[in-house]
């Protein structure tokens, strides 16, 4: 167990360190040093030059005071980063986090914006889509026995109902899975490799995803069909719409928030129910009856992303701590879902928690994200196929985890199952 003063969130060392001892530090940090400080993480020498090193952080630990940050945007911003401890320049932010990077008024117009794009019937026809492609997913390896469960199902449900939903070509599936992998990748060598720039890596697969969308909202300008690329490029509230640059922006947040997060919260799933098979039976044997707290209890345990950045904009104080203008909190979800003052033996894995009041897609506020009813939806749908499908799918062996202080991912996860024939 490692004592207060060993913890060093910023350090990749840390994250490298087994799920059980991390889990084990931030109890610590509840406990003994709920705002404790940090130093920033160091910047590679050739990019400090655009990167340089800020003042430092407080890490949030606790969901009380995660969750009264979150309410107040109007002291705890944005705009100066969300995704990113360090300072990036404000056209990189834009670029790669769309309105996650954002405050008032530019973050309600690009909302509301997108949110007249997902109309009811939009959101109905994505919701018929999951159930297909769910089943399809399935259909590709039920007659194997076995598979990388990441790669071959938790992965390609949330991408193909994206890249379907954005009017994205099969064909491009694969670049954008490639390339999502590699934003969110904090320099894993699986996806960058070792010697390579991580950030030169992180810039040309943003790229990548970037000019796809681009070109394609073009072409949608002119040929608009049933899909949400057409949607947002056409949809004028009080006489404002969304640029190509925009719809690339918010592209590229919907396949990292939506896409990465979702397969992660299916895989976590999966190891979950493989190590709690009484749980797992619970669910598998009412399947409906416990899947809204069955899929919140996965998003709980598994909390995809680990934290987010806001900037205090205005001298305040948060618990017992004053803050000052231009400090850096960093909200920690992770810790703040094991948190012993909201929840009940917080390390059992419980697929009827109720209530449950985590904080896996954000807390209460402006930033609580717009696709926590599709990424329930998909994880809902999954499983229950799952149950019906391949009711002995298990996991086999140890994950392998992705190492990131940002994502709590899973690479590589293997499983076995009776093989059974293709559903037609």
């Amino acid at each position: 167990m490692l004592k207060v003063d060993e913890i060093n969130l910023s350090e990749m060392e840390f994250w490298a360190r087994p799920w059980d001892e991390r889990e084990g530090a931030f109890r610590t940090l509840r406990r003994e040093r709920p705002m404790a400080f940090f130093e920033e993480p160091e910047v590679p020498e050739s990019m400090a030059f655009l990167f340089p090193k800020g003042p430092g952080y407080r890490a949030l630990t606790r969901h009380a005071h995660i969750s009264e940050a979150s309410r107040h945007p109007e002291i705890y911003q944005s705009g100066g980063g969300a995704t990113s401890i360090i300072d990036m320049p404000e056209e990189m932010l834009d670029f790669f986090g769309s309105m996650i990077n954002m405050d008032n008024p530019r973050h309600a117009r690009l909302r509301r914006i997108v949110s007249a794009a997902f109309n009811p019937r939009m959101i109905k026809s994505i919701e018929d889509r999951i159930e297909f492609v769910a089943n399809d997913v399935i259909n590709r390896v039920a007659h194997e026995g076995g598979c990388d469960f990441v790669v071959e199902v938790a992965a390609r449900l949330p991408l193909e109902i994206i890249c379907d939903m954005m009017g994205i070509a099969a064909a491009d599936y694969d670049t954008v899975f490639n390339a999502s992998n590699v934003i969110l990748s904090s320099g894993d060598t699986e996806y960058v490799p070792e010697g390579a720039d991580p950030m030169l890596a992180f810039m040309t697969a943003a790229q990548t995803l970037n000019l796809l969308m681009t070109d394609l909202a073009a072409f949608r300008t002119g040929n608009p069909t049933e899909d949400v690329t057409s949607a947002l490029i056409n949809t004028n509230i009080d006489g404002e719409a969304l640029t190509s640059a925009e719809v690339a922006a918010f592209f590229i947040l919907l396949v990292v928030a939506g896409n990465e997060t979702t397969r992660n919260a299916i895989s976590h799933g999966l190891l979950a129910l493989t190590e709690h098979p009484d749980q797992r039976a619970l669910w598998q044997a009412d399947p409906a009856g416990i899947a809204a707290t069955g899929v919140d209890e996965i998003v709980r345990w598994g909390t995809p992303v680990i934290w987010m950045r806001r900037t205090v904009a205005s001298d305040t104080v948060l618990g017992d701590e004053a803050l000052h203008q231009g400090d850096k909190v960093i909200l920690y979800y992770n810790s703040a879902n094991r948190d012993e003052d909201v929840f009940e033996d917080p390390y059992r894995f419980d697929v009827r928690r109720s209530p449950n009041p985590h904080i896996g897609f954000g807390a209460a506020g402006p930033h609580f994200c717009l696709g926590a009813h599709l990424a329930r939806q998909e994880i809902d749908v999954m499983f229950r196929q799952l149950f019906e499908r391949l009711p002995d799918i298990a996991s086999v062996g140890e994950p392998d985890r992705l190492l990131s202080p940002f994502i709590n991912g899973i690479k590589h996860l293997d499983c076995s199952f009776t093989p059974v024939a293709v559903a037609r």
